[in-house]
């Protein structure tokens, strides 16, 4: 009971905390405005062609453009004008981006959802529901390219979390380059877009701004905070209100049918484990995908026989823990709207983890089809999720089901919500688990996290009232990266707690952690941007026996140039308590002990506004009773808008000199990204994993005619580079296959 104690002490300090204005007057280029900016309607045609220079356009004022970096709040070094308006069916954006030197504009490749600032930008975000923490984005670069994506959780921890650039929707945007500079004009169909009318009226939050890749200069509107960093920019915690008057999102309906067919071969090992037999099998599958707006801000997906054959392979990795891998989604699907699903823990543990629906072992299972509905009712955010998947191997056909809701409560940066997902197969396979959670904004950048989860299982002895199938969670953060910051947090997970389609990394511990930090901006006469100094780590501990599993704590410094290279160290103690040995490869293992050891990490990028970048990380020193190093090198090379090259070299070198023991271990990743304009390309990714001797290829061409109407050509190969490394022989390629799907979007207006 705990935990509704300390949950209540987080509400009646809120309560009793100064309520804050939804957003702060500072944010305001006009001093004193709080209310909404009013955008204009557009009452002639737009001719969508990049110019905005017809009628349609006149009378419509530019919002005033800051500059954020790399001199915080200084007028734009070249001129920038960004235009809104809006008729009864879109949202428009035109852009004016004039530049002194039009040569060097930067537009680095024409890759659909390309992310970069390797090229010159345009973007607009919307914080739809005016909610201060989801948002969607739409960018487009010289080159004409669409890029969209959504937010949650207020950006916090992006660029790597967040931000999901896979959620795609309905809408166009041209492009110019002249002697003058770059133009380009969006049309964003309001039924692309999921909010609230109230009276007629329509209030979000809107952030927008122009980059000048050569220059790393960012000029918005409005006016971001400093202390919020650079990816404050997007922050739907940070946007300015603005206001629609007499609009609708029309209800569409999307129907996507798609056609698949193709060859795949596999060499299995026969059931006396004396040779590989080889299978060959002709594929060909149907399957239907449906989106309907059933309100102006409830959507709803349903899916039949889904189909994830044009996903790109995961990412290679090689495992120097005692714990398992965490693998990112890739699938679409799960993809969309994720924000609406998420309900995170500390180390990427979770109460719902898509991966566990159609895959296992590594291995794709047939998924019968499923429903979504995601939105708002009433005052509630929802998420819903049903998916079927049929039996595989000894696994039984099971059904999956995930329902969050969230509401914003005391001001509006705060929120309750829950979670509930199970997962049932027969009558002996039955999940279910239940999180309950709120966020809680204290007073200026404080933010108290409070979660509980529990889990159900059959044959287990499921006690409500226990900790042993529960797990709090409870963090303390300042949002900042200007003065003095820290996220502290408090876990514990009992032995009991396993959330049947989460992720959970370790179990039955209690843990301890994470960052205080402070951080300066040095002005505009310094070449930095910023630079912060922290201590971070953390502490897991046994519950059985309270003793610690494993701590790590280190300080650091780290910095941004004012051309955004960035630059970090962390020297590192280690604490290892092993209980039971775990190996690296045959020839390397950890045996049971204790271990304290020390390390040093750093990691470096360069100039991120060039065509040509490098990231390098090492972590090494000390390991257990030896020594290690990992160091990698991820060069990206933009030829041109029409070709990109992206290689990743990792090297891993374990050494146990005192028991003649060592691991080595090579990674290596070539992706090739080729384009003959925004609607035709071709991606190759080739792979390689000395720790399971194997190349892994992946190639994919596409021709997307437009948004929803798709044609991918596939191959992939698993290749063994050791084939005589077991009995009996490997084949020289696990499986292949070459696949060709076609999906075409009938758009229904209702």
């Amino acid at each position: 009971m705990n935990v509704f104690s300390t949950l209540f002490k987080g509400l009646v300090l809120c309560t009793i905390t100064t309520i804050l204005p939804i957003r702060s007057s500072a944010q305001h280029l006009e001093s004193g405005l709080n209310e909404p900016l009013k955008i204009q309607r557009i009452k002639l045609p737009v001719k969508l062609d990049g110019l905005s220079n017809e009628s349609a356009w006149e009378g419509i004022k530019s919002l005033p453009m800051v500059m954020i970096t790399p001199i915080f709040d200084n007028e734009p070094s070249e001129r920038t004008e960004i235009l809104l308006g809006y008729d009864d069916e879109y949202l428009y954006a035109a852009g004016r981006f004039f530049d002194s030197e039009p040569s060097k504009i930067l537009a680095a490749s024409f890759k659909r959802d390309v992310w970069t600032y390797a090229s010159d930008q345009m973007t607009i975000i919307l914080d739809t529901f005016n909610d201060n923490e989801n948002g969607v984005v739409f960018l487009t670069t010289p080159a004409g390219t669409r890029t969209d994506a959504n937010i949650l959780n207020d950006a916090v921890g992006a660029p790597n979390k967040n931000v999901n650039t896979s959620w795609n929707t309905f809408w166009d945007v041209a492009t110019v380059r002249n002697n003058d500079g770059w133009f380009a004009e969006m049309r964003i169909p309001f039924s692309s877009l999921r909010f609230e009318e109230k009276d007629g009226q329509v209030v979000m939050g809107l952030a927008a701004f122009r980059f000048i890749a050569r220059k790393f200069e960012m000029n918005t509107f409005p006016l971001i905070q400093e202390k919020v960093g650079f990816w404050g920019t997007f922050k739907p915690s940070q946007t300015r209100e603005i206001l629609f008057e007499g609009i609708k999102s029309h209800n569409h309906l999307y129907i996507t049918p798609y056609l698949l067919g193709g060859l795949g071969q596999s060499n299995e090992l026969n059931d006396a484990e004396t040779t590989y037999d080889k299978t060959d099998k002709f594929v060909h599958e149907a399957g239907l995908d449906v989106k309907y707006g059933l309100t102006n801000n409830l959507t709803l997906d349903v899916t039949l026989n889904t189909d994830f054959a044009q996903v790109e392979a995961d990412d290679q990795q090689i495992n120097l823990t005692r714990y398992s891998l965490f693998f990112p989604e890739k699938r679409l699907f799960f993809q969309e709207r994720s924000g609406n699903f998420d309900f995170s823990f500390e180390d990427n543990n979770r109460l719902f983890y898509s991966r566990r629906i159609g895959i296992h072992e590594g291995k794709q299972v047939r998924i019968y089809g499923g429903a979504r509905v995601v939105g708002r009712v009433g005052a509630w955010d929802i998420g819903f999720l049903n998916m079927q998947t049929e039996n595989f191997n000894a696994l039984p056909s099971e059904n999956f089901n995930v329902l969050r809701l969230r509401k914003q409560v005391i001001n509006p940066y705060s929120y309750i919500g829950g979670m509930v997902t199970s997962r049932i197969g027969n009558k002996d396979s039955l999940n279910t688990t239940y999180g309950i959670d709120g966020i809680f904004r204290l007073f200026g950048d404080d933010y108290l996290s409070l979660k509980w989860a529990q889990s159900f299982e059959d044959n287990e002895k499921n006690q409500f009232v226990s900790l042993e199938p529960s797990k709090i969670y409870v963090n303390w953060d300042r949002r900042n990266e200007k003065g003095l910051g820290y996220n502290l947090s408090y876990t514990r997970s009992g032995d009991a707690f396993n959330p049947g389609i989460g992720y959970e990394r370790r179990n039955n511990y209690t843990r301890f952690g994470d960052r205080v930090q402070y951080g300066w901006f040095p002005g505009k006469e310094s070449r930095l941007q910023n630079h912060q100094v922290f201590i971070e780590g953390y502490t897991f501990i046994r519950n059985d026996d309270s003793t610690i599993e494993s701590s790590e704590i280190g300080a650091g410094w780290k910095f941004i140039t004012k051309v955004n290279s960035y630059y970090d160290i962390k020297i590192v103690q280690y604490n290892e308590d092993v209980a039971e040995s775990f190996s690296f490869s045959d020839d390397a293992d950890v045996p049971t002990g204790k271990y304290t050891f020390n390390g040093i990490k750093g990691s470096y990028i360069t100039f991120q506004g060039s065509p040509y970048k490098i990231t390098t990380t090492i972590d090494a020193g000390f390991f257990y009773d030896g020594r290690r190093v990992t160091m990698s090198l991820t060069p990206i090379v933009n030829i041109s808008a029409h070709l990109q090259l992206e290689g990743m070299y990792q090297f891993n070198k374990v050494e146990f000199p005192d028991r003649n023991q060592k691991f080595t271990g090579h990674i290596g990743q070539l992706r090739t990204l080729a384009f003959l304009n925004s609607k035709i390309s071709f991606i190759s990714l080739i792979q390689y994993n000395s720790a399971s001797d194997r190349i892994i290829t992946n190639f994919r061409f596409r021709y997307n005619h437009r948004e929803g109407n798709d044609f991918y050509l596939v191959y992939d190969e698993n290749y063994n580079t050791d084939r005589e490394r077991e009995i009996p022989v490997l084949p020289r390629t696990s499986n292949r296959t070459i696949m060709l799907k076609y999906n075409y979007t009938f758009n229904i207006g209702l």
